[in-house]
Protein backbone atom coordinates (compact mmCIF):
# COMPACT_ATOMS: atom_id res chain seq x y z
CA UNK A 1 0.00 0.00 0.00
CA UNK A 2 1.03 3.95 -0.49
CA UNK A 3 2.90 4.96 2.25
CA UNK A 4 5.45 7.76 3.40
CA UNK A 5 9.09 7.01 4.38
CA UNK A 6 11.32 9.73 5.76
CA UNK A 7 15.21 10.57 5.09
CA UNK A 8 16.49 12.97 7.73
CA UNK A 9 20.32 13.86 8.52
CA UNK A 10 19.45 16.21 11.23
CA UNK A 11 19.78 19.10 9.14
CA UNK A 12 17.58 18.25 5.89
CA UNK A 13 14.38 16.44 6.28
CA UNK A 14 12.75 14.67 3.34
CA UNK A 15 9.17 12.26 3.18
CA UNK A 16 8.98 10.26 0.04
CA UNK A 17 6.14 7.57 -1.24
CA UNK A 18 6.47 4.26 -2.49
CA UNK A 19 3.51 5.43 -4.65
CA UNK A 20 5.49 7.13 -7.72
CA UNK A 21 8.62 7.33 -5.71
CA UNK A 22 6.97 11.01 -4.83
CA UNK A 23 8.78 13.36 -3.13
CA UNK A 24 6.19 15.05 -0.75
CA UNK A 25 8.10 17.15 1.44
CA UNK A 26 11.81 18.30 1.14
CA UNK A 27 13.05 20.96 3.75
CA UNK A 28 16.22 22.86 4.07
CA UNK A 29 17.24 25.57 6.48
CA UNK A 30 17.14 29.17 5.05
CA UNK A 31 20.14 31.97 5.46
CA UNK A 32 18.74 31.67 9.32
CA UNK A 33 18.46 28.06 9.79
CA UNK A 34 15.13 28.25 9.50
CA UNK A 35 13.59 25.44 7.80
CA UNK A 36 11.01 25.30 5.10
CA UNK A 37 9.52 22.53 3.03
CA UNK A 38 10.18 23.61 -0.92
CA UNK A 39 8.20 21.16 -3.07
CA UNK A 40 4.53 21.46 -4.10
CA UNK A 41 2.61 18.35 -2.96
CA UNK A 42 -0.09 16.83 -0.30
CA UNK A 43 -0.02 16.00 3.72
CA UNK A 44 -1.27 12.83 2.65
CA UNK A 45 -0.43 9.99 0.49
CA UNK A 46 -4.31 9.86 -0.58
CA UNK A 47 -4.06 12.70 -3.17
CA UNK A 48 -1.43 11.47 -4.83
CA UNK A 49 -3.77 8.24 -4.91
CA UNK A 50 -6.19 9.39 -6.64
CA UNK A 51 -4.79 11.62 -9.16
CA UNK A 52 -4.99 15.21 -7.50
CA UNK A 53 -1.26 16.06 -8.47
CA UNK A 54 -0.31 17.31 -12.32
CA UNK A 55 3.14 14.93 -11.49
CA UNK A 56 4.26 16.35 -8.34
CA UNK A 57 7.43 15.16 -7.29
CA UNK A 58 6.82 11.56 -8.51
CA UNK A 59 9.36 9.68 -11.25
CA UNK A 60 7.72 9.39 -14.62
CA UNK A 61 8.52 6.99 -16.98
CA UNK A 62 8.95 4.36 -19.05
CA UNK A 63 9.31 7.55 -21.21
CA UNK A 64 9.27 10.46 -19.65
CA UNK A 65 7.69 13.88 -21.52
CA UNK A 66 5.92 13.53 -25.22
CA UNK A 67 6.04 10.88 -27.72
CA UNK A 68 4.62 12.37 -31.04
CA UNK A 69 0.97 10.84 -31.95
CA UNK A 70 1.64 8.02 -29.83
CA UNK A 71 3.24 5.77 -32.01
CA UNK A 72 6.79 4.64 -32.28
CA UNK A 73 8.38 1.68 -34.45
CA UNK A 74 11.47 -0.52 -32.63
CA UNK A 75 13.60 -3.53 -34.71
CA UNK A 76 10.62 -3.39 -37.14
CA UNK A 77 7.74 -3.17 -35.09
CA UNK A 78 5.15 -0.28 -34.59
CA UNK A 79 4.23 0.46 -30.77
CA UNK A 80 1.04 2.34 -29.99
CA UNK A 81 0.86 4.22 -26.80
CA UNK A 82 -2.21 5.85 -24.99
CA UNK A 83 -2.75 9.46 -26.19
CA UNK A 84 -3.20 10.66 -22.75
CA UNK A 85 -2.01 14.10 -24.16
CA UNK A 86 -3.74 14.64 -27.11
CA UNK A 87 -2.37 14.00 -29.96
CA UNK A 88 0.82 12.56 -27.91
CA UNK A 89 1.45 10.14 -25.26
CA UNK A 90 2.74 11.54 -22.01
CA UNK A 91 5.04 10.46 -19.13
CA UNK A 92 4.38 6.93 -19.77
CA UNK A 93 0.83 6.89 -20.54
CA UNK A 94 -2.24 6.65 -18.28
CA UNK A 95 -0.78 4.61 -15.84
CA UNK A 96 2.97 5.53 -15.65
CA UNK A 97 5.59 4.90 -12.91
CA UNK A 98 3.97 7.53 -11.23
CA UNK A 99 1.04 5.92 -10.78
CA UNK A 100 2.41 2.26 -9.64
CA UNK A 101 3.40 1.27 -6.17
CA UNK A 102 7.08 0.64 -5.81
CA UNK A 103 8.20 -1.86 -3.45
CA UNK A 104 10.99 -0.74 -0.68
CA UNK A 105 13.82 -3.20 -1.44
CA UNK A 106 16.19 -1.10 1.31
CA UNK A 107 15.44 1.54 3.82
CA UNK A 108 18.52 2.68 5.53
CA UNK A 109 18.71 5.58 8.96
CA UNK A 110 21.66 7.23 10.15
CA UNK A 111 23.83 10.12 8.89
CA UNK A 112 23.44 9.24 5.01
CA UNK A 113 19.94 7.73 5.27
CA UNK A 114 18.44 6.69 1.91
CA UNK A 115 15.81 4.82 0.52
CA UNK A 116 15.20 2.24 -2.69
CA UNK A 117 12.84 1.53 -4.24
CA UNK A 118 12.03 -1.17 -7.12
CA UNK A 119 9.71 -2.03 -9.64
CA UNK A 120 8.81 -4.30 -12.48
CA UNK A 121 7.17 -3.14 -15.49
CA UNK A 122 5.88 -5.73 -17.62
CA UNK A 123 6.10 -6.59 -21.20
CA UNK A 124 3.08 -4.60 -22.93
CA UNK A 125 2.17 -2.59 -20.04
CA UNK A 126 1.43 1.09 -21.45
CA UNK A 127 2.16 -0.16 -24.91
CA UNK A 128 5.64 -0.53 -24.30
CA UNK A 129 7.78 -4.03 -25.16
CA UNK A 130 8.95 -5.94 -22.90
CA UNK A 131 10.20 -6.33 -19.00
CA UNK A 132 11.83 -3.94 -17.40
CA UNK A 133 13.30 -4.20 -14.21
CA UNK A 134 13.87 -0.57 -12.16
CA UNK A 135 15.32 0.51 -8.73
CA UNK A 136 15.30 4.37 -7.73
CA UNK A 137 17.38 5.16 -5.04
CA UNK A 138 17.11 8.66 -2.76
CA UNK A 139 20.54 9.66 -0.75
CA UNK A 140 21.00 12.26 1.82
CA UNK A 141 24.47 12.18 1.01
CA UNK A 142 25.67 15.10 2.91
CA UNK A 143 24.24 17.78 5.32
CA UNK A 144 22.91 19.74 2.32
CA UNK A 145 22.57 17.47 -0.92
CA UNK A 146 20.57 14.52 -2.06
CA UNK A 147 21.32 12.12 -4.72
CA UNK A 148 19.00 10.12 -7.06
CA UNK A 149 20.31 7.11 -8.63
CA UNK A 150 17.87 5.63 -11.28
CA UNK A 151 18.29 2.34 -12.97
CA UNK A 152 16.67 0.18 -15.71
CA UNK A 153 17.18 -3.07 -17.01
CA UNK A 154 15.37 -4.66 -19.99
CA UNK A 155 14.85 -8.18 -19.34
CA UNK A 156 13.88 -9.43 -22.88
CA UNK A 157 13.00 -7.09 -25.46
CA UNK A 158 14.67 -3.33 -26.70
CA UNK A 159 12.85 -0.52 -25.41
CA UNK A 160 12.91 3.36 -25.06
CA UNK A 161 13.55 4.32 -21.46
CA UNK A 162 13.68 7.86 -20.39
CA UNK A 163 12.75 8.50 -16.30
CA UNK A 164 12.36 11.79 -15.08
CA UNK A 165 11.86 13.48 -11.60
CA UNK A 166 9.40 16.22 -11.90
CA UNK A 167 9.32 17.55 -8.52
CA UNK A 168 8.01 21.55 -8.56
CA UNK A 169 10.14 23.78 -6.59
CA UNK A 170 10.10 26.56 -5.05
CA UNK A 171 12.85 27.68 -2.49
CA UNK A 172 10.76 30.14 -0.91
CA UNK A 173 8.78 27.54 0.40
CA UNK A 174 5.85 25.68 -1.60
CA UNK A 175 2.67 28.68 -0.21
CA UNK A 176 4.88 31.61 -0.44
CA UNK A 177 3.15 32.50 -3.84
CA UNK A 178 5.31 31.88 -7.44
CA UNK A 179 8.50 31.44 -8.56
CA UNK A 180 8.37 34.62 -11.13
CA UNK A 181 10.76 36.26 -8.34
CA UNK A 182 13.69 33.49 -8.29
CA UNK A 183 16.40 33.69 -10.43
CA UNK A 184 18.08 30.61 -12.67
CA UNK A 185 21.04 29.64 -14.51
CA UNK A 186 21.17 26.97 -17.54
CA UNK A 187 23.65 25.31 -18.46
CA UNK A 188 22.48 25.16 -21.87
CA UNK A 189 23.16 27.22 -25.21
CA UNK A 190 20.28 25.22 -27.13
CA UNK A 191 16.96 24.29 -26.98
CA UNK A 192 14.86 22.11 -28.85
CA UNK A 193 12.01 24.33 -30.37
CA UNK A 194 8.58 22.48 -30.35
CA UNK A 195 5.48 22.80 -33.14
CA UNK A 196 2.17 23.20 -32.35
CA UNK A 197 1.37 20.05 -30.62
CA UNK A 198 4.80 20.48 -28.05
CA UNK A 199 6.74 18.21 -30.40
CA UNK A 200 10.06 18.80 -30.83
CA UNK A 201 11.03 19.90 -34.55
CA UNK A 202 14.22 17.54 -34.65
CA UNK A 203 16.32 21.07 -34.88
CA UNK A 204 18.38 22.81 -31.90
CA UNK A 205 17.78 26.20 -31.59
CA UNK A 206 20.66 29.00 -29.95
CA UNK A 207 18.87 30.40 -26.88
CA UNK A 208 21.42 33.90 -27.25
CA UNK A 209 19.55 36.76 -27.81
CA UNK A 210 15.73 35.22 -26.99
CA UNK A 211 13.79 34.90 -23.71
CA UNK A 212 15.05 31.67 -23.36
CA UNK A 213 18.51 32.44 -22.79
CA UNK A 214 19.39 31.26 -19.32
CA UNK A 215 23.36 31.07 -19.49
CA UNK A 216 23.90 34.04 -17.21
CA UNK A 217 21.86 33.73 -13.97
CA UNK A 218 18.43 35.77 -15.00
CA UNK A 219 14.83 36.38 -12.79
CA UNK A 220 12.33 33.30 -14.02
CA UNK A 221 9.92 35.91 -14.66
CA UNK A 222 11.78 38.67 -16.23
CA UNK A 223 10.82 37.39 -20.60
CA UNK A 224 8.42 35.01 -19.62
CA UNK A 225 5.32 36.59 -20.66
CA UNK A 226 7.29 36.70 -24.25
CA UNK A 227 6.95 32.88 -24.33
CA UNK A 228 3.30 32.00 -24.42
CA UNK A 229 1.73 30.43 -21.44
CA UNK A 230 5.15 30.14 -19.49
CA UNK A 231 8.42 28.12 -19.98
CA UNK A 232 7.94 24.54 -20.84
CA UNK A 233 10.96 23.76 -23.31
CA UNK A 234 14.04 20.80 -23.23
CA UNK A 235 17.22 22.32 -22.66
CA UNK A 236 20.21 20.81 -24.35
CA UNK A 237 22.87 20.95 -21.21
CA UNK A 238 26.60 21.73 -22.16
CA UNK A 239 27.45 21.17 -18.64
CA UNK A 240 31.52 21.98 -18.27
CA UNK A 241 32.76 21.48 -14.87
CA UNK A 242 32.13 17.62 -13.61
CA UNK A 243 31.33 16.84 -10.04
CA UNK A 244 31.47 12.66 -9.20
CA UNK A 245 30.73 12.11 -13.32
CA UNK A 246 27.89 14.72 -13.12
CA UNK A 247 27.86 17.81 -15.22
CA UNK A 248 25.67 21.38 -14.18
CA UNK A 249 22.53 21.71 -14.97
CA UNK A 250 20.91 24.77 -13.10
CA UNK A 251 21.16 26.56 -10.77
CA UNK A 252 18.12 28.31 -8.69
CA UNK A 253 18.15 30.91 -6.08
CA UNK A 254 15.21 32.37 -4.33
CA UNK A 255 16.05 35.88 -3.34
CA UNK A 256 13.81 36.27 -0.29
CA UNK A 257 15.44 33.06 1.62
CA UNK A 258 18.31 33.09 -0.11
CA UNK A 259 18.04 29.43 -0.82
CA UNK A 260 19.77 28.11 -3.33
CA UNK A 261 19.68 24.99 -5.83
CA UNK A 262 22.67 23.59 -7.83
CA UNK A 263 21.43 20.13 -9.97
CA UNK A 264 24.18 18.10 -11.40
CA UNK A 265 23.15 15.47 -13.72
CA UNK A 266 24.55 12.91 -16.22
CA UNK A 267 21.17 13.21 -18.44
CA UNK A 268 21.70 15.60 -22.14
CA UNK A 269 18.99 17.33 -21.86
CA UNK A 270 16.49 19.03 -18.60
CA UNK A 271 12.93 20.03 -19.25
CA UNK A 272 12.34 23.98 -17.77
CA UNK A 273 8.23 23.71 -17.10
CA UNK A 274 7.31 26.71 -14.84
CA UNK A 275 3.62 24.93 -13.92
CA UNK A 276 2.00 26.73 -16.77
CA UNK A 277 -1.18 24.58 -15.75
CA UNK A 278 -1.01 24.52 -12.21
CA UNK A 279 -4.33 26.07 -11.57
CA UNK A 280 -6.32 26.16 -7.76
CA UNK A 281 -4.29 22.74 -6.56
CA UNK A 282 -5.09 22.23 -2.94
CA UNK A 283 -1.63 21.27 -1.22
CA UNK A 284 -0.24 20.68 1.90
CA UNK A 285 -1.99 22.95 4.76
CA UNK A 286 -4.69 24.20 2.94
CA UNK A 287 -2.12 26.25 0.86
CA UNK A 288 -3.40 26.94 -3.38
CA UNK A 289 -1.35 26.16 -5.84
CA UNK A 290 -1.37 28.31 -9.08
CA UNK A 291 -0.01 29.30 -11.72
CA UNK A 292 3.71 29.24 -11.70
CA UNK A 293 3.38 28.19 -7.87
CA UNK A 294 6.86 25.81 -8.73
CA UNK A 295 9.28 25.39 -11.28
CA UNK A 296 10.57 21.87 -12.37
CA UNK A 297 13.41 20.70 -13.60
CA UNK A 298 13.59 17.54 -15.01
CA UNK A 299 16.85 16.32 -16.44
CA UNK A 300 16.40 13.73 -19.02
CA UNK A 301 16.31 12.40 -22.59
CA UNK A 302 15.03 14.24 -25.29
CA UNK A 303 11.42 14.80 -25.53
CA UNK A 304 9.98 11.84 -28.50
CA UNK A 305 13.51 10.97 -29.14
CA UNK A 306 12.39 7.78 -30.05
CA UNK A 307 10.98 9.30 -33.48
CA UNK A 308 13.59 11.70 -34.01
CA UNK A 309 17.12 10.12 -35.55
CA UNK A 310 18.87 13.12 -35.19
CA UNK A 311 18.59 12.95 -31.14
CA UNK A 312 20.61 11.18 -28.38
CA UNK A 313 18.98 7.55 -28.87
CA UNK A 314 16.60 6.71 -25.48
CA UNK A 315 16.69 2.68 -26.64
CA UNK A 316 18.28 0.40 -24.08
CA UNK A 317 18.97 -3.05 -25.47
CA UNK A 318 18.13 -6.34 -22.94
CA UNK A 319 20.54 -7.01 -20.72
CA UNK A 320 22.45 -2.94 -20.63
CA UNK A 321 21.66 -0.70 -17.90
CA UNK A 322 20.03 2.75 -18.67
CA UNK A 323 21.64 4.76 -15.70
CA UNK A 324 20.10 8.57 -14.35
CA UNK A 325 21.80 10.74 -12.02
CA UNK A 326 20.37 13.46 -9.94
CA UNK A 327 22.52 15.89 -7.24
CA UNK A 328 20.34 18.15 -6.09
CA UNK A 329 22.54 20.78 -3.69
CA UNK A 330 21.04 23.14 -1.20
CA UNK A 331 23.12 26.32 0.10
CA UNK A 332 22.50 29.82 1.42
CA UNK A 333 24.22 32.44 -0.56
Amino acid sequence: MAQIYELNNGTMVVNISNFGCTITSLSVPDKYGKLADVVLGFDTVEPYVQGAAPYFGCIVGRVANRIKNGKFTLNGTQYSLPINNPPNSLHGGLKGFDKRIWEVAEYKKGHNPSITFKYRSSDGEEGYPGDVSVTATYTLTSSTTMRLDMEAVPESKATPINLAQHTYWNLAGHNSGNILDHTIQIWASDITPVDENLIPTGELKPVKGTPFDFTAEKKVGLSIHEVGLGYDHNYVLSGGEEKSGLKRAAKLKDPSSSRVLHLWTNAPGMQFYTGNYVNGVIGKGGAVYNKHAGLCLETQGFPNAINQPNFPSVVVQPGSKYQHTMLFEFLVE
